[in-house]
This record gives structure tokens, sequence and C-alpha cells, in this order.
């Protein structure tokens, strides 16, 4: 006797679930390849952030709480409830302060 004669059929239902769980392993093989592809191309190159200006300066006793730099310009929020605009040579532009509402 030889192994073929004695291997069993599988039965049609048992066949179509294995080659429905080869097709899902497939597609998601296929989708991490994808998700993988798509973040190493999408996402931006990490780059520092540009330096601050020498001149720039806050006034006494206030530290930076955030920095947002823009095209030719710097914003710094200080810990006195200002946001300070700047040019990007430092020379300052504007300076906001914040109200907050009452509790």
């Amino acid at each position: 006797m030889t192994s073929k004669e004695t291997e069993v059929a599988l039965p049609g239902s048992v066949v179509l679930l294995k080659w429905l769980v080869i097709g899902l392993t497939a597609s998601m093989i296929g989708g991490v390849i994808a998700v993988v592809w798509l973040l190493v191309t999408r996402l931006p190159n990490p780059t520092a952030p540009p330096a601050l200006p020498e001149g720039l300066t806050l006034p006494q006793g206030v530290s930076p709480q955030a920095v947002t730099f823009g095209r030719g310009w710097i914003a710094i929020v200080g810990s006195d409830d200002h946001i300070r605009l700047f040019g990007a040579d430092g020379t300052p532009w504007q300076d906001i302060a914040i109200t907050r509402p009452a509790p």
C-alpha cells in the first residue's frame, strides 16, 4: 500500500476553509507591507528645528513655555501669559497678552 492510498480526502467545506485562511493570511501580509510602505514614504524626514537667533531675549523672570517656528517668524509663549512674535532675525514684532477666562 502506498501513502496515496492511505490519505483521506478532506470534505469540501474544510478545503474551502483552508483556502479562505490562506487568502486571509496573504491579504494581511500585503496589508502590513502596504502600511509600512506608506509610513516610510509619507512621513517627512526628521529635521532639527532651526536654532533661535542670538539677539532674541525675553524679559527678566519669564521662561519660555512653547516655541513655534513659522516662515520668517518665531512665536514664544512665556510663563507670564504673553505670546511674543519675533522676526527670523530676532527683532520683536508683537506682544499679545493672553487673558484667561474667569472660572
